[in-house]
């Protein structure tokens, strides 16, 4: 199916020549064939546009003509040469045309702006035994009682998949858990073991190593994240400012 027809920008059509029945877009005067927009799917891992509904498609055509827009002006500026592909060419427009980097006042004013983003729930750092037995939990029972390590009881009974590294869980906090095992584990200090928790599975117990208040990440932990998000949207600032000019700048009719 061709894809549906999107108006981009239209400026005095009249007296303009009918397309080739296999073109989807002229811009200014150069006709664009649905073949190359198929080509374009294919690099964006879509086989075919006949596999697609007419919105989607839609959308992905606006997204290849302004790539193509932001191309052509690429080239008319010199930012890149003339058989720089589309992506290519964007980015050189971008570099060339870009606002300034961001700063540190930009950066403390995010991380003031976003603090609750920074702030570390508290947490645990977790073991786990889990058998399904009732024979096999007596046993663990009877070896933690002993005096036998959490973790070498794991690695010999629990049929978790961390049994191999002593039942370790990683760092947890309690959004990270159900319910009901939030509720055993951070009532726990640290070495001390979970009454057993049973489940439809099987029985839980649980080890917690290690506690840690909530915290917030410092301005230094934090700035490469804040630094990387800013300047993505800079740059997508960028493009948006660009693919305007473009639009004011050529004439693009679409064909259905």
């Amino acid at each position: 199916m061709r894809a549906v027809a999107v108006l981009l920008l239209l400026v005095g059509c009249a007296g303009e020549s009918m397309p080739a029945p296999d073109v989807v877009a002229r811009m200014d005067g150069r006709e664009i064939a649905h073949a190359e927009f198929e080509a374009y799917l294919r690099e964006n891992s879509v086989e075919s546009a006949a596999s697609l509904d007419s919105q989607v498609l839609s959308s992905l055509l606006d997204q290849f003509l302004d790539e193509e827009l932001l191309r052509r002006l690429a080239v008319e500026r010199e930012a890149a040469p003339e058989e720089a592909g589309r992506r290519e060419a964007l980015l050189m427009l971008i570099e060339g045309s870009a606002t300034q980097g961001v700063s540190e006042e930009e950066v403390l004013r995010h991380y003031r702006a976003h603090e609750e983003e920074y702030r570390r729930p508290e947490r645990v750092r977790l073991r786990q035994i889990l058998v399904v037995e009732v024979e096999d939990r007596d046993r663990v029972l009877a070896e933690l009682e002993a005096g036998t390590p959490f973790e070498e009881v794991a690695r010999r009974h629990s049929s978790d998949s961390g049994a191999v590294v002593g039942g370790w869980q990683g760092e947890l906090a309690r959004g990270d858990l159900p319910v009901a095992f939030a509720e055993a584990i951070f009532r726990l200090q640290p070495g001390e073991v979970s009454e057993v928790v049973e489940v439809d599975h099987g029985f839980h117990l649980f080890q917690v190593t290690e506690r840690y208040p909530e915290s917030l990440i410092s301005l230094e932990e934090a700035r490469a994240e804040i630094e990387e998000g800013l300047r993505r949207r800079k740059e997508a600032d960028d493009q948006r400012r660009l693919v305007g000019e473009a639009r004011e700048r050529y004439n693009v009719t679409v064909f259905s």
